[in-house]
């Protein structure tokens, strides 16, 4: 009993150690959720349509531009491929995540891909590099998917909700925010040259590929920043591996 109990405890503790984590990516959050409700109605979407695209996809930037898409007339297939191709960045995230969540079930792997956001990313990431013990670990991941699923869906319903009496919602400037959270993710893992370059590379072909249909620079941009990166990083680690040789 005393077992279960400590077990059930650590569990726990895990799950609102992520909530926490996860809370001032939540605050950006907020109103790019509640922008998202706003132009729901104006671009064609229904109230219900809405929430159930923030409750079954969870994917803010993907339901904005399927948004975008439905407001100009595009079809289904297109709307499909395009957000497929923004999400791509998605398959980083979980090849990293892979040999760290392994040992679970395939109900937990399940539940944790469709819970795979850049904030949840985020706040996972640093669970995992401060700490060796992995066990119990994605409860912390269930803690945070579950606070930005929670925030997500209630703050479409308060745009939505919202839409008709504020109908300029979308002129305030509220989707700053978004951004902001995104640089405070980035920024506390730039910690070495070649994090920079890979931020800095990724940034720049990101600006200079902005014109490409579908969003395509965003690729673009991820896979230079990363080879930029990747091969800084194996420079650098084969020069050390040489010192220590010549030692």
């Amino acid at each position: 009993m005393t077992t279960a109990t400590s077990v059930g405890a650590l569990r726990s503790a895990e799950f609102i150690a992520g909530a926490k984590a996860t809370f001032p990516l939540i605050v950006g959050a907020i109103p790019f959720g509640i922008i998202f409700g706003t132009l729901a109605e104006p671009s064609g979407l229904s109230a219900l349509g809405a929430l159930a695209m923030s409750l079954f996809v969870f994917a803010g930037s993907g339901q904005f531009i399927a948004l975008g898409l439905l407001a100009a007339g595009a079809s289904i297939p297109v709307i499909i491929a395009t957000t497929f191709i923004v999400n791509l960045r998605h398959l980083l995230y979980a090849a990293n995540l892979v040999p760290k969540v392994r040992h679970l079930p395939q109900r937990w792997r399940v539940l944790m891909a469709f819970g795979l956001t850049d904030e949840t990313f985020a706040a996972v990431s640093s669970r995992y590099l401060r700490r060796d013990d992995i066990e119990t670990a994605h409860w912390f991941y269930l803690g945070s998917f579950l606070a930005m699923y929670g925030n997500w869906v209630l703050c479409t319903a308060i745009g939505v909700a919202l839409g008709e009496l504020f109908p300029d919602m979308t002129q305030w400037g509220l989707d700053f925010a978004m951004s902001v959270t995104f640089i405070g993710m980035v920024v506390p893992y730039l910690t070495s040259r070649p994090m920079w370059a890979a931020v800095i590379v990724g940034g720049m072909m990101a600006i200079a590929t902005a014109a490409l249909p579908h969003k395509l620079g965003l690729i673009i941009a991820s896979l230079c920043g990363i080879a930029v990166g990747l091969s800084l990083f194996m420079l650098e680690k084969r020069k050390q591996q040489d010192l220590e040789n010549h030692l």
